[in-house]
């Protein structure tokens, strides 16, 4: 049953204006680390202003926050790092709730694998098309949407709402560590990664690992003087193969449901600088998946020995063994508190506002800010837009109608969680 003043509040989310602020959003470029990155911070500064929201936009300092023992790595090239922070000016004693949301985009890849500019909008009936549509251009807008039918609605609200707009989450979490180091928080925090229809409780890690494995170079004439570094590589990714093999018995029943709950991936591999030469060096690079509650620090050994190993069986590597580093964003898991309410709020909001059934709890398979809320002290889960089988792809899309969903479960979470005077 809906109160008054959540009925009016519903009432008021603007669905073409929704719409409009998806196109608006997806328009600006902001890749990772990029300066249209910084463009849509200070965009979005302008939109919380004009919504009545004391906000923060600052420059943050990059040298003071790469030099934190728990910095969680970065891996894309910047000059500068944003933050923004919008609080609702009235409140009391009541409690604070964040909606946090990344403004930074992963890059487009292959023009040729699209249909059409990534960054010019495509519009098919409900569905927006385009870099960044589902993560996360539309959960931004879900909060926008959200916090503007509550000011046109005239709801006063007991506590407070916290916008927490981030740069730098694909590539490690930048912009959250920043957010909290300036001394932001709350008393929960609901993030509107795409969810598919689902409340995510929990996430996963990932680490970013290299590999360096030495050659010896010769003349391709003559290989066999030479030994090459491709070949030396082969054994260590069939060991690193048998490992994910290991580290995914029994996985947590959050994330039961997935094949390759925590995944060992090799992204990248470069060898050599000259056909005709056999191979001295090759780089590998890839991520590696934490268990829920594992701590990093005992995943990064278990790689390390692996490939210890690995070597150590090796004829060639035995005396001259591959190493390992751990360049790049540094995920580790995270889970909101069991029996924390929010999940629950957020369930039976949007089941109130849609007249559907509450949506299905389960976890995540790759990381996300929400361990970096949960490592504050602050309850935080995932409930948005979009599929995050699309997202990073160019079949990246979202539908309209499913962000007006959210966003009327997100005016219901924030009345009900920090209560109406």
């Amino acid at each position: 049953m809906l109160s008054g003043q959540e009925a009016a509040a519903l009432a008021a989310i603007d669905e073409a204006a929704v719409g409009r602020a998806l196109l608006e959003l997806i328009a600006i470029p902001s890749v990772t680390g990029s300066p249209a990155e910084s463009e849509l911070q200070h965009h979005l500064a302008g939109r919380l202003e004009r919504l009545g929201l004391d906000t923060d936009l600052w420059s943050m300092d990059l040298p003071e926050l790469y030099a934190q023992p728990d910095f969680p790595g970065t891996e894309a090239p910047r000059e500068e790092a944003w933050g923004l922070v919008g609080h609702t000016p009235d409140g009391g004693d009541g409690p604070t709730l964040i909606l946090q949301g990344h403004v930074d985009v992963v890059p487009p890849g292959d023009p040729a694998a699209w249909d059409g500019d990534p960054f010019v909008p495509r519009v098919r009936g409900d569905v927006v098309h385009g870099r960044g549509a589902c993560d996360m251009k539309a959960g931004l807008v879900a909060h926008l949407a959200a916090l503007a039918a509550i000011r046109e609605a005239g709801v006063r609200l007991r506590g407070r709402v916290a916008a927490h707009f981030v740069v730098g989450e694909e590539d490690g979490g930048l912009g959250t560590f920043g957010t909290l180091r300036r001394g932001y928080g709350g008393d929960a925090c609901l993030i509107t990664e795409p969810t598919a229809g689902t409340v995510i409780t929990a996430n996963a890690g990932a680490l970013t690992f290299r590999l360096t494995v030495p050659g010896r170079a010769a003349h391709a004439g003559s290989r066999e003087a030479g030994v090459s570094a491709v070949d030396a590589y082969l054994p260590l990714h069939r060991a690193l193969a048998r490992l994910e093999t290991d580290r995914n018995h029994a996985p947590d029943p959050l994330l039961a449901e997935y094949p390759i709950p925590y995944s060992l991936s090799v992204g990248t591999v470069r060898s050599g600088d000259w056909a005709s030469s056999v191979p001295d060096l090759l780089i590998a690079e890839g991520r590696l998946g934490v268990r829920l509650g594992e701590d990093p620090a005992a995943a990064r050994a278990e790689l390390e020995r692996c490939v210890a190993e690995a070597c150590a069986a090796d004829p060639w590597l035995n005396t001259r063994p591959a190493t390992v580093t751990w360049p790049g964003g540094q995920f580790a898991s995270g889970r909101l508190p069991a029996g924390h309410p929010l999940r629950d709020v957020v369930g039976r909001a949007y089941a109130d506002a849609t007249g559907s059934a509450p949506p299905r709890e389960r976890g995540a398979t790759y990381g996300s800010d929400l361990r970096l809320y949960a490592a504050a002290g602050i309850p935080a889960l995932q409930f948005g837009p979009g599929d995050i089988a699309v997202a990073h792809s160019a079949a990246e899309r979202v539908s309209v109608r499913e962000v007006v969903a959210v966003a009327r479960a997100v005016v219901l979470t924030v009345l009900r969680t920090v209560g109406t005077k």
